[in-house]
């Protein structure tokens, strides 16, 4: 069970550029959300190049964080990225998660559930991974329409090219809504499950900062956009420019929004464990 690869997801640098600079204040957004104790230890599922590990360790006081990917481009992105003691890096998918003796108090997955090939089969070996008490929680973009720099790119592309629709991350990523992430939750086992919205602004400082990343392949947008011929590529860009409203200095102020869940894993009663953080110190 590894995260889809089809998408080129693979090279961090691009990455970084086309999704990897809004995901760094979202993460900080979401453990805002959150609100996890101090002192705990986690295990950060599909950490790609350690936006939510690197927030964890900046705002939330861990005791320790195991972060896991598949990629291993992506892991040692992390790596440069992040100096902490705290944290030790895994290069491995959601069929061999790391554990620890007790359980971790925190798993947490950001941007990831819509990738895997089998998201119930991925939570229900996330949930045997928590302790008693314990919680996880995820958040996933909102593709539906709440994620606007991708919206417009996507609507100017399938009416030039109906084709394009079948690439769309709208039609292709039916669980980034909350009533499916709770769902996908209390099915494998979570009780006391909640969702809520996460925003984040999205600005470019012109149409070249917006552009450039669709013309590096990583991720579905730039994976079209690259393999259109040149001449349908700049009509392309042209299309989405006009669409596109900047402000006098040629800024471009969007906005993104994701949808976080949380849930603590059924006793075998049926209801959640009350176990305090303290007791697995």
């Amino acid at each position: 069970m590894t995260y889809l690869t089809n998408e080129n997801w693979l090279a961090g640098d691009s990455y970084e550029a086309y999704m990897g600079r809004w995901s760094r204040p979202l993460a900080r957004v979401f453990i805002d959300w959150l609100r996890p104790e101090p002192l705990a230890h986690w295990l950060d599922v599909g950490c790609g190049t350690g936006a939510l590990t690197d927030a964890i360790c900046d705002l939330c006081e861990p005791a320790s964080v195991v972060a896991c990917d598949p990629s291993e481009s992506f892991i040692e992105h992390a790596r440069t990225r992040l100096s902490d003691t705290r944290v030790s890096f895994v290069v491995t998918g959601a069929e061999a998660l790391p554990g620890r003796e007790g359980g971790f108090d925190f798993v947490a997955t950001g941007l990831v559930l819509n990738l895997v090939p089998d998201p119930a089969l991925a939570v229900a070996a996330i949930r045997e991974r928590i302790r008693p008490g314990g919680t996880f929680a995820a958040y996933v973009w909102d593709y539906s329409g709440g994620m606007e720099f991708l919206r417009y790119f996507w609507e100017e592309a399938i009416a030039s090219d109906p084709r394009a629709a079948t690439l769309s991350e709208s039609l292709r990523f039916p669980l980034c809504q909350p009533q499916a992430l709770v769902e996908l939750l209390e099915k494998a086992g979570f009780a006391q499950v909640e969702t809520g919205p996460l925003d984040t602004p999205t600005d470019f400082a012109d149409f070249e900062d917006y552009w450039s990343p669709f013309l590096r392949g990583t991720g579905p947008g730039p994976g079209y956009v690259t393999a259109l011929e040149p001449l349908s590529r700049e009509r392309l860009k042209e299309r989405v420019r006009r669409r596109l409203q900047s402000g006098a200095d040629g800024r471009i102020q969007l906005k993104a929004r994701a949808w976080a869940v949380r849930g603590m894993p059924r006793s075998p009663g049926g209801d959640a464990y009350d176990v305090e953080i303290a007791d697995y110190q």
